[in-house]
Protein backbone atom coordinates (compact mmCIF):
# COMPACT_ATOMS: atom_id res chain seq x y z
CA UNK A 1 0.00 0.00 0.00
CA UNK A 2 1.41 3.15 -1.22
CA UNK A 3 1.86 5.68 1.59
CA UNK A 4 -0.60 8.86 1.91
CA UNK A 5 2.35 11.96 0.78
CA UNK A 6 1.84 14.89 3.34
CA UNK A 7 1.71 18.54 3.35
CA UNK A 8 2.21 21.38 5.35
CA UNK A 9 0.73 24.68 4.82
CA UNK A 10 1.38 28.33 5.91
CA UNK A 11 -1.59 30.28 5.84
CA UNK A 12 -5.50 29.29 6.02
CA UNK A 13 -6.66 32.09 4.05
CA UNK A 14 -8.59 31.19 0.61
CA UNK A 15 -5.30 29.95 -1.06
CA UNK A 16 -4.11 27.77 1.81
CA UNK A 17 -7.68 26.47 2.07
CA UNK A 18 -8.28 25.61 -1.58
CA UNK A 19 -4.42 24.05 -1.88
CA UNK A 20 -5.09 22.46 1.61
CA UNK A 21 -8.66 20.72 0.10
CA UNK A 22 -7.41 20.33 -3.51
CA UNK A 23 -4.39 18.18 -1.90
CA UNK A 24 -7.08 16.39 0.32
CA UNK A 25 -9.17 15.39 -2.28
CA UNK A 26 -6.12 13.65 -3.92
CA UNK A 27 -5.63 11.26 -0.51
CA UNK A 28 -2.76 13.84 0.62
CA UNK A 29 -3.06 14.40 4.69
CA UNK A 30 -2.76 18.19 5.12
CA UNK A 31 -1.74 20.55 7.95
CA UNK A 32 -2.59 24.09 7.87
CA UNK A 33 -0.50 26.56 10.03
CA UNK A 34 -2.76 29.77 10.61
CA UNK A 35 -0.64 32.64 12.51
CA UNK A 36 -4.05 34.12 13.59
CA UNK A 37 -6.39 32.65 16.81
CA UNK A 38 -9.07 32.38 15.13
CA UNK A 39 -10.02 31.74 11.53
CA UNK A 40 -11.45 34.82 10.28
CA UNK A 41 -12.17 36.80 6.55
CA UNK A 42 -11.76 40.14 5.82
CA UNK A 43 -13.64 41.87 3.05
CA UNK A 44 -16.94 42.57 1.35
CA UNK A 45 -17.97 40.92 -1.68
CA UNK A 46 -15.89 38.72 -4.54
CA UNK A 47 -16.32 38.40 -7.94
CA UNK A 48 -16.43 34.51 -9.22
CA UNK A 49 -16.09 34.17 -12.79
CA UNK A 50 -16.35 31.28 -14.74
CA UNK A 51 -12.97 29.80 -13.83
CA UNK A 52 -13.62 30.17 -10.58
CA UNK A 53 -16.79 28.86 -9.92
CA UNK A 54 -15.52 25.94 -11.96
CA UNK A 55 -12.40 25.76 -9.94
CA UNK A 56 -14.58 26.26 -6.59
CA UNK A 57 -17.24 23.36 -8.08
CA UNK A 58 -14.17 21.04 -8.56
CA UNK A 59 -13.24 21.66 -4.95
CA UNK A 60 -16.36 20.78 -3.64
CA UNK A 61 -17.81 24.27 -2.27
CA UNK A 62 -19.47 26.53 -4.74
CA UNK A 63 -22.88 25.95 -3.68
CA UNK A 64 -22.19 26.65 -0.51
CA UNK A 65 -20.13 29.23 -1.27
CA UNK A 66 -23.01 30.66 -3.79
CA UNK A 67 -26.06 30.03 -2.04
CA UNK A 68 -26.86 33.42 -1.43
CA UNK A 69 -24.95 35.12 -4.28
CA UNK A 70 -26.97 37.17 -7.05
CA UNK A 71 -25.92 35.91 -10.90
CA UNK A 72 -24.72 38.59 -12.47
CA UNK A 73 -25.76 39.41 -16.20
CA UNK A 74 -24.24 42.61 -17.44
CA UNK A 75 -21.32 44.82 -16.59
CA UNK A 76 -20.98 48.29 -17.00
CA UNK A 77 -18.64 50.65 -17.00
CA UNK A 78 -19.66 54.52 -17.09
CA UNK A 79 -17.94 58.03 -17.24
CA UNK A 80 -18.70 61.01 -15.39
CA UNK A 81 -21.57 61.96 -18.05
CA UNK A 82 -22.98 58.76 -18.34
CA UNK A 83 -21.84 57.37 -21.28
CA UNK A 84 -20.90 53.96 -21.46
CA UNK A 85 -17.29 52.96 -22.16
CA UNK A 86 -17.71 49.11 -21.68
CA UNK A 87 -20.52 46.55 -21.74
CA UNK A 88 -19.76 43.01 -20.82
CA UNK A 89 -22.84 40.44 -20.83
CA UNK A 90 -22.57 36.88 -18.80
CA UNK A 91 -24.05 33.82 -20.13
CA UNK A 92 -24.79 30.27 -19.30
CA UNK A 93 -21.20 29.14 -19.83
CA UNK A 94 -19.93 32.31 -19.03
CA UNK A 95 -20.86 33.23 -15.29
CA UNK A 96 -20.43 35.89 -12.66
CA UNK A 97 -21.64 35.26 -8.87
CA UNK A 98 -21.15 37.87 -6.30
CA UNK A 99 -21.03 36.66 -2.83
CA UNK A 100 -19.82 37.69 1.03
CA UNK A 101 -16.44 36.72 1.05
CA UNK A 102 -17.37 35.57 4.24
CA UNK A 103 -19.84 32.80 2.63
CA UNK A 104 -16.95 31.82 0.32
CA UNK A 105 -14.61 31.29 3.42
CA UNK A 106 -16.85 29.30 5.13
CA UNK A 107 -17.66 27.08 2.47
CA UNK A 108 -13.77 26.50 2.57
CA UNK A 109 -13.40 25.79 5.98
CA UNK A 110 -16.79 23.31 6.06
CA UNK A 111 -15.17 21.70 3.39
CA UNK A 112 -11.80 21.49 5.02
CA UNK A 113 -13.00 19.90 7.95
CA UNK A 114 -15.09 17.43 6.07
CA UNK A 115 -12.02 16.23 4.55
CA UNK A 116 -10.06 16.06 7.97
CA UNK A 117 -7.67 18.89 6.96
CA UNK A 118 -6.07 19.44 10.55
CA UNK A 119 -6.48 23.61 10.60
CA UNK A 120 -3.64 25.16 13.40
CA UNK A 121 -4.38 28.68 14.83
CA UNK A 122 -1.88 30.58 16.75
CA UNK A 123 1.18 28.87 14.58
CA UNK A 124 3.06 31.51 13.12
CA UNK A 125 5.29 30.11 10.29
CA UNK A 126 8.58 31.96 9.57
CA UNK A 127 10.35 30.31 6.54
CA UNK A 128 10.57 26.82 4.73
CA UNK A 129 13.60 24.92 3.50
CA UNK A 130 13.67 23.38 -0.36
CA UNK A 131 14.05 20.15 1.29
CA UNK A 132 10.11 19.48 2.71
CA UNK A 133 10.13 22.02 5.68
CA UNK A 134 8.10 24.72 7.44
CA UNK A 135 9.96 26.43 10.29
CA UNK A 136 7.54 27.70 13.45
CA UNK A 137 8.61 31.00 14.89
CA UNK A 138 8.94 28.66 18.24
CA UNK A 139 11.63 26.95 15.93
CA UNK A 140 10.05 24.07 15.95
CA UNK A 141 10.12 22.14 12.00
CA UNK A 142 7.27 20.42 10.32
CA UNK A 143 8.52 17.88 7.70
CA UNK A 144 6.10 17.09 4.36
CA UNK A 145 6.56 15.65 1.14
CA UNK A 146 5.16 19.35 0.37
CA UNK A 147 5.52 22.39 2.00
CA UNK A 148 2.99 25.10 1.14
CA UNK A 149 3.37 28.90 1.45
CA UNK A 150 -0.02 30.78 1.65
CA UNK A 151 0.29 33.56 3.67
CA UNK A 152 -0.10 36.62 1.56
CA UNK A 153 1.68 39.47 -0.55
CA UNK A 154 3.94 39.90 2.52
CA UNK A 155 5.25 36.42 2.67
CA UNK A 156 8.00 35.54 5.23
CA UNK A 157 7.95 32.08 3.92
CA UNK A 158 8.50 33.32 0.13
CA UNK A 159 11.24 35.58 0.69
CA UNK A 160 12.78 33.01 3.35
CA UNK A 161 13.16 30.77 0.16
CA UNK A 162 14.49 33.67 -1.73
CA UNK A 163 11.75 33.29 -4.58
CA UNK A 164 10.57 36.70 -4.21
CA UNK A 165 11.64 39.12 -7.20
CA UNK A 166 8.92 42.50 -6.40
CA UNK A 167 6.56 43.56 -4.24
CA UNK A 168 5.51 47.05 -5.45
CA UNK A 169 2.75 49.80 -3.90
CA UNK A 170 0.91 50.90 -6.64
CA UNK A 171 -0.50 54.44 -6.85
CA UNK A 172 -4.34 53.42 -6.03
CA UNK A 173 -6.18 52.06 -3.21
CA UNK A 174 -9.16 50.95 -2.85
CA UNK A 175 -12.33 50.77 0.37
CA UNK A 176 -14.40 48.03 0.06
CA UNK A 177 -17.78 47.46 2.25
CA UNK A 178 -21.34 46.16 2.02
CA UNK A 179 -23.85 48.69 2.37
CA UNK A 180 -27.82 47.23 2.69
CA UNK A 181 -29.81 46.33 -0.40
CA UNK A 182 -32.89 48.46 -1.24
CA UNK A 183 -36.07 47.44 -3.75
CA UNK A 184 -35.19 50.05 -6.48
CA UNK A 185 -31.62 48.97 -6.80
CA UNK A 186 -30.19 46.82 -10.04
CA UNK A 187 -30.92 43.60 -9.28
CA UNK A 188 -28.21 41.55 -12.01
CA UNK A 189 -26.28 44.27 -13.20
CA UNK A 190 -22.46 45.80 -11.94
CA UNK A 191 -21.75 49.02 -12.78
CA UNK A 192 -18.44 51.04 -12.23
CA UNK A 193 -18.64 54.69 -12.47
CA UNK A 194 -15.93 56.68 -13.62
CA UNK A 195 -15.04 60.56 -12.79
CA UNK A 196 -11.29 61.73 -12.44
CA UNK A 197 -8.94 59.53 -10.78
CA UNK A 198 -11.93 58.04 -8.73
CA UNK A 199 -13.98 55.49 -9.61
CA UNK A 200 -17.00 53.93 -7.55
CA UNK A 201 -18.31 50.54 -7.88
CA UNK A 202 -21.66 49.30 -7.47
CA UNK A 203 -22.40 45.42 -7.38
CA UNK A 204 -25.26 43.37 -6.58
CA UNK A 205 -24.64 40.72 -3.90
CA UNK A 206 -27.31 38.90 -1.88
CA UNK A 207 -31.33 39.99 -1.56
CA UNK A 208 -29.66 42.05 1.44
CA UNK A 209 -26.50 43.47 0.81
CA UNK A 210 -24.93 45.16 -2.01
CA UNK A 211 -20.92 45.32 -2.09
CA UNK A 212 -19.46 48.43 -2.97
CA UNK A 213 -16.03 49.75 -3.65
CA UNK A 214 -14.51 52.98 -3.55
CA UNK A 215 -11.08 53.61 -5.48
CA UNK A 216 -8.93 56.40 -5.38
CA UNK A 217 -5.04 57.72 -6.03
CA UNK A 218 -3.20 57.60 -3.08
CA UNK A 219 -2.53 60.82 -3.00
CA UNK A 220 -6.49 62.03 -2.86
CA UNK A 221 -6.29 62.14 1.02
CA UNK A 222 -10.28 62.70 1.55
CA UNK A 223 -11.05 59.42 -1.14
CA UNK A 224 -9.17 57.42 0.95
CA UNK A 225 -10.68 58.51 4.30
CA UNK A 226 -11.84 56.16 6.86
CA UNK A 227 -14.90 56.90 7.96
CA UNK A 228 -15.74 57.08 4.32
CA UNK A 229 -15.92 61.33 3.58
CA UNK A 230 -19.12 60.84 1.89
CA UNK A 231 -19.36 64.87 0.86
CA UNK A 232 -16.12 64.44 -1.01
CA UNK A 233 -17.34 61.44 -2.74
CA UNK A 234 -21.01 62.71 -3.24
CA UNK A 235 -19.19 65.81 -4.94
CA UNK A 236 -17.37 63.12 -7.27
CA UNK A 237 -21.11 61.21 -7.59
CA UNK A 238 -23.69 63.92 -7.66
CA UNK A 239 -26.24 60.82 -9.00
CA UNK A 240 -25.09 58.13 -6.64
CA UNK A 241 -26.32 59.71 -3.63
CA UNK A 242 -28.77 56.92 -2.76
CA UNK A 243 -25.98 54.35 -2.19
CA UNK A 244 -23.46 56.60 -0.87
CA UNK A 245 -25.81 57.64 2.03
CA UNK A 246 -25.73 54.04 2.90
CA UNK A 247 -22.09 53.87 3.43
CA UNK A 248 -21.33 53.80 7.23
CA UNK A 249 -17.93 53.90 9.41
CA UNK A 250 -17.26 50.12 8.37
CA UNK A 251 -14.37 49.41 5.83
CA UNK A 252 -10.81 50.18 5.47
CA UNK A 253 -8.68 51.62 2.69
CA UNK A 254 -6.08 49.41 1.21
CA UNK A 255 -3.40 50.64 -1.07
CA UNK A 256 -2.87 48.18 -4.25
CA UNK A 257 -0.28 46.35 -4.58
CA UNK A 258 1.49 43.91 -6.74
CA UNK A 259 3.54 40.87 -6.40
CA UNK A 260 6.52 39.35 -8.85
CA UNK A 261 8.40 35.88 -8.15
CA UNK A 262 11.75 35.01 -9.74
CA UNK A 263 9.91 31.24 -9.57
CA UNK A 264 6.77 29.68 -7.95
CA UNK A 265 9.26 26.87 -6.22
CA UNK A 266 12.14 25.55 -4.76
CA UNK A 267 12.04 21.98 -4.33
CA UNK A 268 9.59 20.82 -2.37
CA UNK A 269 7.70 23.98 -1.18
CA UNK A 270 5.89 26.06 -3.44
CA UNK A 271 3.83 29.48 -3.23
CA UNK A 272 0.34 30.29 -3.85
CA UNK A 273 -2.58 32.66 -4.02
CA UNK A 274 -1.10 36.56 -3.00
CA UNK A 275 2.23 35.15 -2.02
CA UNK A 276 2.83 33.99 -5.45
CA UNK A 277 1.16 36.95 -7.56
CA UNK A 278 -1.03 39.47 -6.14
CA UNK A 279 -2.41 42.52 -8.07
CA UNK A 280 -4.94 45.08 -7.90
CA UNK A 281 -8.50 44.05 -8.09
CA UNK A 282 -9.45 46.23 -11.34
CA UNK A 283 -9.89 42.69 -13.01
CA UNK A 284 -11.74 40.83 -10.33
CA UNK A 285 -9.54 37.63 -10.90
CA UNK A 286 -6.95 37.42 -8.13
CA UNK A 287 -9.22 35.04 -6.06
CA UNK A 288 -10.27 33.21 -9.42
CA UNK A 289 -6.58 32.88 -10.26
CA UNK A 290 -5.65 31.39 -6.67
CA UNK A 291 -8.25 28.86 -7.14
CA UNK A 292 -7.83 27.67 -10.21
CA UNK A 293 -3.76 26.96 -9.65
CA UNK A 294 -4.20 26.12 -6.50
CA UNK A 295 -6.51 23.06 -8.29
CA UNK A 296 -3.71 22.79 -11.14
CA UNK A 297 -1.14 22.27 -8.55
CA UNK A 298 -2.95 19.00 -7.18
CA UNK A 299 -3.39 17.91 -10.46
CA UNK A 300 0.08 17.65 -11.46
CA UNK A 301 1.30 16.63 -8.28
CA UNK A 302 -0.81 13.69 -9.06
CA UNK A 303 0.50 12.99 -12.64
CA UNK A 304 3.88 13.20 -11.63
CA UNK A 305 5.51 11.79 -8.26
CA UNK A 306 8.78 13.78 -8.50
CA UNK A 307 7.40 16.59 -6.63
CA UNK A 308 9.73 19.05 -7.76
CA UNK A 309 9.74 18.12 -11.18
CA UNK A 310 5.93 18.43 -10.87
CA UNK A 311 6.41 22.00 -9.84
CA UNK A 312 8.37 22.86 -12.36
CA UNK A 313 5.87 21.58 -14.63
CA UNK A 314 2.92 23.39 -12.68
CA UNK A 315 4.42 26.51 -13.35
CA UNK A 316 5.36 26.48 -17.05
CA UNK A 317 1.70 25.33 -18.10
CA UNK A 318 0.15 28.14 -15.64
CA UNK A 319 1.89 30.59 -15.02
CA UNK A 320 1.67 32.39 -18.60
CA UNK A 321 -1.73 33.46 -17.61
CA UNK A 322 -1.42 34.63 -14.09
CA UNK A 323 1.13 37.08 -15.54
CA UNK A 324 -1.12 38.21 -18.48
CA UNK A 325 -3.87 38.82 -15.92
CA UNK A 326 -1.38 41.13 -13.71
CA UNK A 327 -0.42 42.88 -16.77
CA UNK A 328 -4.00 43.97 -17.63
CA UNK A 329 -5.30 44.32 -14.70
CA UNK A 330 -2.28 46.94 -14.11
CA UNK A 331 -2.87 48.76 -17.06
CA UNK A 332 -6.64 48.58 -16.29
CA UNK A 333 -5.81 50.57 -13.16
CA UNK A 334 -3.58 52.71 -14.62
CA UNK A 335 -5.67 53.96 -17.51
CA UNK A 336 -8.67 54.89 -14.85
CA UNK A 337 -6.95 55.87 -12.18
CA UNK A 338 -3.66 58.00 -13.93
CA UNK A 339 -5.02 59.41 -16.99
CA UNK A 340 -5.00 63.26 -16.46
CA UNK A 341 -8.17 64.64 -15.71
CA UNK A 342 -7.77 67.45 -18.22
CA UNK A 343 -8.57 64.83 -20.69
CA UNK A 344 -10.83 62.69 -19.33
CA UNK A 345 -13.39 63.37 -22.23
CA UNK A 346 -10.18 61.67 -24.70
CA UNK A 347 -9.85 58.70 -22.26
CA UNK A 348 -13.70 58.20 -23.00
CA UNK A 349 -13.68 58.20 -26.87
CA UNK A 350 -9.89 55.64 -26.44
CA UNK A 351 -11.78 53.44 -24.15
CA UNK A 352 -15.75 53.35 -25.95
CA UNK A 353 -13.07 52.17 -29.07
CA UNK A 354 -11.26 49.98 -27.46
CA UNK A 355 -13.58 47.96 -25.60
CA UNK A 356 -15.36 47.15 -28.86
CA UNK A 357 -12.22 45.34 -30.17
CA UNK A 358 -12.67 41.48 -30.52
CA UNK A 359 -8.73 41.46 -29.22
CA UNK A 360 -8.93 43.70 -26.29
CA UNK A 361 -12.26 41.71 -24.96
CA UNK A 362 -10.13 38.81 -25.59
CA UNK A 363 -7.26 40.14 -23.18
CA UNK A 364 -9.41 41.54 -20.64
CA UNK A 365 -11.54 37.93 -20.33
CA UNK A 366 -8.50 35.48 -20.89
CA UNK A 367 -8.62 34.14 -17.64
CA UNK A 368 -12.40 34.44 -17.29
CA UNK A 369 -12.99 32.26 -20.03
CA UNK A 370 -10.09 29.80 -19.58
CA UNK A 371 -11.22 25.63 -18.43
CA UNK A 372 -9.17 25.46 -15.23
CA UNK A 373 -6.76 22.21 -15.20
CA UNK A 374 -8.62 19.91 -13.27
CA UNK A 375 -12.30 21.10 -13.04
CA UNK A 376 -13.33 18.14 -15.74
Amino acid sequence: MVKARHAEIAGAGLGGLAAGIALAQRGWSVRIHERSPELRMFGAGIWLWENGLRSLAALGVEQAATKRARRIETLVVKDQHGRVLMRREFGARDRMMLPPRADLYNALIARADELGIDIVTSSPIVAATPHGELVQESGKVHKADLVVAADGAFSRVRESLLLGRRVDYLDEGYTRLLIPRRDEDPPTEITEYWNGSRRLLYDPCTDDLNYVCLCCHVDDERGRRIPVDKESWLESFPTLGGIIERIDAVGRWDRAMRVTCRAWSRGRAVVVGDAAHAQPPNLGQGANLTFQNALSLAAYLDEEQDIPRALLRWEKKERPLTDHVQRWTDLYGRVASAWPERFASRRSQVLELATKLPWVDRQLNKAARHIPVGAG
